[in-house]
Formats: C-alpha cells, structure tokens, sequence
C-alpha cells in the first residue's frame, strides 16, 4: 500500500496559482466522485483552504504512478496545463506523507504557526470523503491519528497560545498599519468560520464600530447578534465601504468582488479619508490593482508573512517539541500500515496448515482403512496439534514484529508460506513430507 500527497501552499506557490488550484465547497463532492471512479480501489480526500490545495491518496500501486494520475487529475478538472503549476507542486510519498499531514492538522506548517484553524479545515474535509465514500481503512487510520497528534500538540506545548489564525494576524496587521483602530469603523465581509474569528479578534482588540456584511443576511445576522455587532444586507457592501476606515474581507467567491474599475466610483465618494483593505480570501475577493489607487492601502494574504514571521520566533522551541510528537506519532502509524498487511498472511499460512493436514488424513485413509471408525477422533487430534503448532508461530512471528519490526514479520510470515505450500505440493505428488 502506498500513500501519496500532492499539493501546494503558501510557501510553494504565489497567490494567483492557489487561486487557480482552489476547490470551491461545492466542487470537492464531484472531485472525489470522479478520483474514485477513476480508481475504485484506491481512498482519496481533499484539502482546500486559503492556504493550501492538498490531495491524498493510499492505493496499491507505485508511488509515481499514483502521483502522475493526482497531477493529471488537477490538470483536467481545472482546465489547465500541467506546466501552469506543476513547478509549484510538493509531493510526499509513504511515510514522509504522513508526517506531512500530521504537521497540517497540528498546525505546524501553516503561515501562522499553531493555529488551530486548519484542524477543523481538515477534519471537515475527512468528513466531505466519508460522505463521498472515496476513504477507506487506510486513510480512515491515518486521518484519526493526525486528529489525536494534533489534540497532543496543542495539549503538550502552548503552541496554539497568542494570534495563532489567519483572522489574528489581520487584525494585528490592522493594529501595526491604523493609529486608533479603537475608534476605527471596521467593515467584515464574509460571516464565515474565519470571518467569525476576524469579528472576535477585533472585539478583543476594543473595536466598538464592526459591521459584518454577509451573502446570507441570517448568517450574518447571527454573528452580529452572537458578537453584539451590526449587521447590514449585501446589497448595502458599496455603502458601507464608502464610510470605513477598515475592511477585512474573506468572502467565498470564485471571482474578485471589486475590480479596479468597480471600486473606483465607490471611493471617490468616500469622505473617510484613507483605506486599510486586508482580503484574506482564496480565491482573493479584490482585484490587486486597486491598491494603486491613492489613498487605498490593501493586502493579500500572502502579505500577512511578516507578522506571521514574528509569530514562528516566538513559538521556535513550541515547534521542536510538536515536531518530536509528529515524528513519533507517524512512525507509529506505519507501525500500523506493515502491521495490517500481516492479518491476511497469517489467515494465508493457517490455510495452508489446514490443507497439508487434511492432504495427510486422506492419504491415511484409504483403502481398508478408508471407513475406519476412528476418523473423527483421529481428525479431531491432528487439528489440535496444528492448532497448537500455530498458535506457537504465531507467537514467534508477534515477538519479530515487536524486536524487529512489521515488516521483518511479515517477511517471515511470507517465508512461511511458501514453504507450506511446497510441502503441500509435495504431498499432492505423493512425495514424503518429512524429508
């Protein structure tokens, strides 16, 4: 069994070829369906977040197989080339892809260091596969661990402690770049998971003017209402803009909000003076050129890297020892993935056991002998010695794994086998099975 991850994030890819590569809620469904019909046996799940587009997959085939099909797959869905983000792309194979997703869940390679964001990002897409049926034993495992080392990271060090989000550093950033962001109206677009956590970091801050404007007025009424905030209809997002000082936009769009030609009108209207705009969204929700427009000041995500630089320096000896539980955590994990391919070769092995057994209680049974009343208790005894011979092996074959690891066991198993087989051979030609 071989497990494979494809992807790319935002250290090995620009912005502009993230938001190419992103999968909107709605597309990741028909993306596992159409891996899996291509793959039947093989487990697929698919991560895309702001930061990251990842796709894994545990199949049994060669490592760079599997790695072209994922590569291939991108391509079509997308309609791309290959050579538009192939570059771009990381790969990690086996062992080295499961300590990959490890460090993921636990936030350990996200651009804000512990953030505990992406935990949930992941399991909820381990939860889109589920309901796809695109996992399977393998990645089911693997996912469960990286749940569990993720709850131990953060359980074991403080590396979630401080502004560990995305929405934490583009509040921070806001603090750094406006005097009195206090007295500051700031305007939220976007009332989802990370628009929520833009809202309480303002809070925090001592933000008293916040308006959350949302596609679904009820959603983001509920979050105005959660937060004691106001909340205004989309329709009125121009307006709005027009009398900030602030905004922090992380909308679910696959095209820009505003473009340079659309937001022009909006901010010569303005009367608020400048213009802090932080788009924290993937696809990004304004068009980059508008902060050449005088007096607008906006940022992407990809330029949160400084602040998110401050953060690593001071969680350097947290990331040490979430790196010690990854590592451990993984090699654990493919403890495991030796260890199952084992099961089948026992059942393998105690069948050829039994056949070699029967093959001699026919070979005594012939002839005068063939009606002899004491066939069944005779049967009876032999498979007991087998038994006990087996339950012996077994033993031994528990002690390799133990001292020498699963897959020496599962040689040894394999050896086993083999080597019962002959001797049934053997015995189908009549041969001595002792010599």
């Amino acid at each position: 069994m071989s497990i494979v991850v494809i992807g790319l994030n935002h250290k090995s890819a620009p912005l502009d070829i993230r938001e190419q590569l992103a999968f909107a809620t709605s597309e990741v469904e028909a993306a596992l369906h159409q891996l899996k019909a291509s793959d039947p046996e093989a487990e697929f799940v698919l991560l895309s977040t702001c930061n990251r587009v990842e796709l894994y997959c545990a199949a049994e085939r060669a490592p760079g197989e599997i790695e072209d099909s994922l590569i291939a797959f991108l391509a079509s869905f997308h309609r791309l080339r290959r050579d538009e983000f192939e570059p771009c792309l990381y790969v990690h194979e086996n062992e080295d892809a499961v300590r990959h997703l490890l460090m993921v869940s636990a936030g350990l390679d996200s651009m804000i260091i512990g953030e505990a964001q992406i935990l949930g990002q992941v399991k909820e897409s381990y939860k889109q596969a589920c309901a796809a049926h695109s996992t399977g034993k393998t990645l089911n495992r693997l996912f469960h661990c990286a749940f569990f080392t993720a709850k131990t990271v953060h359980t074991a060090t403080s590396i979630s402690n401080g502004r560990v989000s995305v929405a934490g550093v583009a509040v921070e950033l806001a603090l750094q770049l406006f005097a009195d962001i206090v007295r500051a109206k700031v305007v939220v677009i976007g009332a989802g998971d990370t628009g929520e956590l833009v809202v309480q970091q303002l809070l925090k801050r001592g933000c008293t003017d916040v308006t959350v404007v949302n596609r679904s007025y009820e959603r983001g009424r509920d979050l105005a209402q959660r937060s004691g905030i106001k909340v205004k209809p989309w329709e009125q997002l121009g307006e709005q803009l027009g009398s900030a000082n602030i905004v922090i936009s992380s909308a679910a769009t696959p095209t820009y909000l505003y473009s340079r030609q659309t937001f022009e009108p909006i901010f010569r209207k303005r009367k608020a003076g400048a213009l802090l705009v932080i788009d924290v969204g993937v696809p990004r929700n304004f068009e980059p050129q508008i902060n050449r427009i005088e007096d607008v000041y906006l940022y992407s995500v990809d330029e949160l890297k400084a602040v998110a630089e401050q953060n690593l320096r001071l969680r350097e000896e947290d990331l040490t020892k979430g790196l010690e539980i990854v590592y451990a955590s993984a090699a654990g994990f493919m403890d495991w993935l030796s260890a199952k391919d084992i099961g089948p070769l026992i059942g393998r092995m105690k069948e050829e056991f039994r056949q070699i057994s029967q093959k001699e209680l026919e070979r005594f049974f012939v002839g005068v002998r063939r009606e002899a009343s004491c066939r069944n208790v005779m049967e009876a005894a032999v498979n007991r010695v087998v038994n006990r011979l087996l339950h012996c092996v077994i033993h031994n074959v528990n002690t390799v794994a133990k001292e020498a690891g699963p897959t020496e066991a599962a040689k040894l198993v394999d050896a086993i086998v083999q080597q019962a087989r002959e001797i049934s051979h053997a015995s189908d030609n009549g041969k001595d099975v002792t010599t």
